[in-house]
């Protein structure tokens, strides 16, 4: 028989399976991941590096028609960040096509019955799929590689039905930078004794694991990529961000979530949550993966990251929560380590949601690997089998939500154009804008429910798809306390994250919610809000206002140009106390500030010399250690990065060799414990012991810091302290400060995550620019002051205090009494400087613009 009478009945084949599975390759065509790096993904002691997944994304990409691989632009530190789209090639080729179908059936208001019937019969399910998020949870970002092969390899009829129905949207590594990070730190401890221990410093290069935490803010340029998929482009009927969690519970947690819940989202989105969760608990059951749980550990009301904010947007937000090793180092565990949860698994036996527990042995990435990967086709896979009923829900969630907007008991929210700090108010519409909510602006006066709005104000109805995003960022929050949110002992069990995520409340915007449909035809708002600033030249100079946190980037820019600038003390002659006095400037540099700023430079025409002092830029220091790095202190280099404050990193070997104040007139100690600052009485946990890390990497200052930081106060230095970090001088100083809330049992008070009213002596230069009353976030562990009775009394000045009742405005709070008239902050005099204490994070993740000026008072100085 000749070769070519073998090679027909192949080439046969390969034709049926061409017409079967759309794209159809053979497995030779592409590289296997294990192939290609030389591992299978998951091997003990191996992570692939993102440098290298890059390329064998760029490789797929170019071999295969079933992915298109799209570069969306730079990491913070310069990475590439990828979006893999996966289809058949047919659909691949109509992309723009289907993402206008799926923005019709994610809003659609004014679109005919007969269109949306249409696009359900013809269009795409679309899921978006994101790996690598948290960079230590390593496994991830290796299954993103094996998961993307197979959906380009397979030619069965299960992926031909994927393909064909489905646009699925890969986010491989949703933190590049950090990936990079942990698979170096990897490579240099493996085979030593610190391998498998957890790297020292932050893996996002500013805010480290609050990087999911960072959805609606949109601080980082990952999170905009994120969002510009999920939330303006695509908005996918599912979204699925896989994780990893401690390593002695279940071996992975899949939806649906825990009690309680966060309402108002559409009913439609939770069942759709347990439908997809049951799917792949079906899924890894029947590829015998045991210890899987659902409805439990994490619960419905978690913090507004990507997973947890898309429900709102009518997405099926999900994750998956896969137990961990030891980086990518095997991990042994007993049977009598393993653990149920207060959510929904009180002990570690079967249960209904947990029918098959795992016994105990090795665990390895491998182990994570294949169950992320069978729950990614599971997602996958499902939405293909019910394509038209995921789309036609889509389209009902948007419905359904646009009218219990409009029937709401609050109709809209109106952003008024007048405002305390109005550039801040325009950051908080880009904030709902970057949500893909829709906002209009007013173009004349408006009047309504008795109240004038000036022309140029926003109105936000909830007669629209994403009314539930905009219940939660706008409307006042009360967190349930209830069963789900007591344990048995009554006790409060402490949110996943937040107790409020009102974004208008840490930003100290004012929203006025209405209860009436706002009537006009206003346009709506489709650029994100950059304005430029004004420049009106007086005889004097200028004149910029105090109240706004982008006034102090301004001062920073007329510093880097040498320019000396003054501060108002005194109120008169059209001038506020906090505001800045600048002397006339070249065009150039005037223009130039108004515009990177926004802020307006008012003409002087009177000497204000008699009514202000001049104001120095300050040397700052900003306290960083390892043992993991602080997220608290990232956040508040990213705030000064953006305001443009010049600042210094200061480590223990520095602060230790003391001094500080030949090159520092502030030291900033971000919201930390004593224990993680000194390094003294840190548990017998590996990953806080200093001794777990190498020589170069290990923390704690110790007494001798201790020591250096109190000469640096007493000699003129300004000590500024976040949160809990308070406790230092006032434990190690001895300052006339006790904490009010040390040691409180929770039922006597609580408070995780809320906003608080507060009362700023803004007559103090360190809150100048503040409102007489506003609201500052309170998170656990945070402090209260009280001044005790010495005869140094007159040395502490109370800046901010707590209303004598009615304190909280968003969030769960119990036990106002113990706070009641007392301080939130408090500046301490010593010998020549100065203590100031925060007792709250001001600065929290960069969303509390409200008290941000209460660190940039902190960091000028009044001559």
């Amino acid at each position: 028989m000749s070769n070519l009478s073998f090679k027909k009945p192949l080439i046969g084949l390969f034709l049926l399976l061409g017409m079967l599975c759309p794209g159809f390759i053979t497995a030779q065509d592409l590289p296997t991941p294990e192939q290609y790096f030389g591992f299978k993904m998951g091997a003990d002691r191996k992570l692939a590096h993102w440098d290298d997944l890059v390329k064998y994304y760029n490789k797929l990409g170019d071999a295969s028609s079933r992915m298109k691989v799209v570069n969306m632009g730079k990491t913070t530190l310069g990475n590439p960040f990828l979006a893999l789209y996966i289809s058949s090639p047919e659909n691949l080729a109509k992309l723009e096509d289907y993402k206008k179908m799926n923005a019709r059936l994610s809003d659609p208001r004014g679109v005919a019955q007969s269109e949306i019937d249409q696009i359900i019969a013809n269009g795409k399910a679309v899921i978006v799929q994101s790996f690598g998020l948290h960079s230590s949870e390593v496994a991830a970002a290796q299954t993103a590689a094996e998961f993307t092969h197979d959906m380009l390899t397979r030619n069965d009829s299960e992926m031909a039905r994927i393909l064909d129905n489905v646009i699925t949207i890969v986010i491989p590594c949703f933190n590049p930078d950090g990936e990079i990070m942990i698979t170096e730190w990897y490579r240099k401890t493996v085979g030593t004794e610190y391998e498998g221990n957890s790297m020292p410093y932050l893996y996002h290069h500013y805010i480290g694991h609050d990087n999911n935490r960072d959805a609606y803010m949109q601080n980082t340029v990952e999170s905009v990529y994120g969002a510009k998929i999920m939330f303006k482009e695509w908005m996918p009927q599912a979204y699925v961000d896989h994780h990893q969690m401690g390593a002695y519970a279940a071996r992975m947690y899949v939806p649906p979530y825990a009690e309680p819940i966060r309402p108002d989202g559409d009913p439609l989105v939770w069942r759709e949550m347990s439908w997809y969760g049951a799917h792949i608990a079906y899924k890894e059951e029947e590829n015998n993966k045991a210890g899987i749980v659902n409805a439990a550990i994490y619960s419905g009301w978690g913090h507004f990251g990507f997973h947890w904010i898309t429900p709102f947007h009518n997405i099926a937000g999900m994750l998956t929560e896969s137990a961990s090793a030891r980086l990518a180092t095997p991990l042994y565990v007993h049977p009598d380590q393993l653990e149920g949860n207060i959510h929904g698994m009180p002990k570690y036996e079967s249960q209904t949601s947990f029918p098959n527990p795992w016994p105990g042995g090795w665990w390895h990435v491998r182990d994570i690997v294949e169950q992320q990967k069978i729950a990614a086709l599971a997602i996958a896979d499902i939405a293909a089998r019910n394509k038209e009923t995921v789309l036609k829900n889509a389209y009902l969630k948007a419905t359904r939500q646009t009218e219990r907007g409009a029937e709401a008991e609050i109709k809209a929210y109106i952003i008024p154009a007048e405002q305390h700090d109005a550039l801040t108010a325009n950051k908080l519409v880009n904030v709902l804008l970057g949500q893909g909510v829709e906002v209009k602006r007013t173009n004349a006066e408006l009047r309504h429910e008795g109240k004038v709005y000036g022309a140029g104000s926003y109105v936000v109805t909830m007669a629209q798809p994403k009314q539930g995003v905009i219940r939660w960022l706008l409307g006042r929050t009360f967190y349930p306390d209830n069963d789900y949110t007591r344990d048995r002992n009554n006790d409060p069990i402490r949110p996943y994250d937040m107790s409020t995520d009102n974004v208008a409340e840490y930003m100290g915007v004012r929203v006025d919610p209405v209860n009436s449909k706002v009537e006009g035809n206003y346009p709506i708002v489709t650029e994100t809000l950059n304005p430029t600033g004004t420049v009106a030249k007086g005889s004097k100079g200028h004149v910029i206002d105090g109240t706004s946190n982008d006034s102090f980037k301004a001062l920073n820019l007329l510093w880097k140009n040498k320019v000396a600038v003054r501060r108002v003390t005194k109120a008169g002659n059209d001038l506020q106390v906090g505001d800045f006095v600048v002397p006339p400037l070249s065009d150039n540099v005037s223009n130039l500030i108004a515009k990177q700023t926004g802020v307006n430079f008012r003409a002087l025409e009177a000497d204000a010399t008699n009514q202000s002092q001049p104001v120095s830029q300050q040397r700052i220091a900003l306290f960083q250690r390892y043992l993991g790095g602080n997220m608290d202190e990232g956040w508040t280099r990213l705030l000064l990065e953006k305001f443009e404050f010049p600042y210094t990193t200061l480590m223990d070997k520095e602060l230790k060799a003391g001094e500080l104040n030949k090159k520092y007139d502030v030291i900033i100690l971000p919201d930390d414990n004593i224990a993680r600052m000194t390094g003294e009485g840190l548990g017998d946990f590996s990953g806080n012991r200093p001794d777990a890390f190498p020589p170069e990497y290990r923390s704690g200052f110790g007494q001798q810091g201790v020591n250096a930081l109190k000469d640096f106060v007493e000699k003129g230095g300004v000590l500024l302290t976040f949160g809990q970090a308070g406790e230092l001088p006032i434990e190690k100083f001895k300052l006339p400060i006790r904490n009010v809330v040390k040691g409180v049992p929770s039922q006597q008070f609580w408070s995780p995550g809320s906003t608080l009213r507060m009362n700023f002596d803004n007559s103090n230069p360190l809150a100048y620019g503040m409102p007489d009353s506003g609201y500052g976030l309170f998170t656990g562990g945070n402090d209260v002051y009280e001044v005790i009775p010495t005869e140094r009394n007159h040395m502490v000045e109370r800046i901010i205090t707590y209303p004598k009742r009615d304190i909280l405005q968003s969030g769960w709070l119990l036990g106002e009494e113990v706070i009641a008239e007392k301080a939130a902050m408090v500046s301490v005099g010593l010998g020549k400087g100065k203590v100031v204490m925060i007792g709250f994070r001001p600065q929290h993740r960069v969303q509390t613009h409200g008290t941000f000026k209460l660190v940039f008072n902190s960091l000028v100085a009044i001559k």
